[in-house]
């Protein structure tokens, strides 16, 4: 039997080459600047992680806390975050096929959702993309459409799906 060891890991900028190659092959419609990236990993750190399988990056999670109801534009920079949050907001979560069905996603939402819980956000909050709805009701998340965010959904892509989950304080 061989083990291969995985870990979510906290996030370098010496990170960001790979994490672009992984964003393009998760999401060949569309992919972000490497500034977003940057800008994310700049203001809150301590949300942006990557998944590390013995030295090789297969994927990465980029969070932060924002503004209830109001997800940031895709392909934006935010400059500072908000005084007063009202949700923590889970920005991209990529992982390469290899890392598929290994409960890698699973973990990470599940940690984010504790950490976030313990530091009183009252709901953590996403854009689902790609089809990955059903991936995250299984998490708690529901959807939550808005007529305010008509127009920012569509820059999303087709069948993007604002989805919020409750937090335990």
């Amino acid at each position: 039997m061989v083990f291969v060891v995985t870990n979510w890991r906290q996030m370098y900028p010496a990170d960001i080459p790979r994490i672009l190659e992984i964003q393009e092959e998760a999401y060949p419609w569309h992919q972000e600047d490497k500034a977003v990236f940057e800008d994310r990993l700049s203001l809150y750190p301590q949300g942006c992680l990557a998944l590390d399988c013995e030295g090789e990056l297969v994927g990465y999670i980029l969070s932060h806390p924002w503004n209830a109801d109001d997800p940031p534009p895709l392909d934006s920079t935010l400059g500072a975050l908000p005084e007063r949050p009202g949700t923590y907001y889970l920005h991209d979560l990529a992982l390469l096929k290899s890392a598929y069905g290994k409960g890698h996603g699973a973990r990470v939402v599940r940690h984010l959702a504790e950490t976030a819980g313990a530091m009183d956000y009252p709901s953590m909050s996403l854009i689902a993309v790609n089809k990955s709805a059903p991936f995250w009701q299984k998490h708690g998340f529901v959807p939550r459409p808005l007529a305010s965010l008509a127009v920012k959904m569509k820059s999303y892509g087709e069948g993007a799906v604002f989805m919020t989950r409750p937090l335990e304080t």
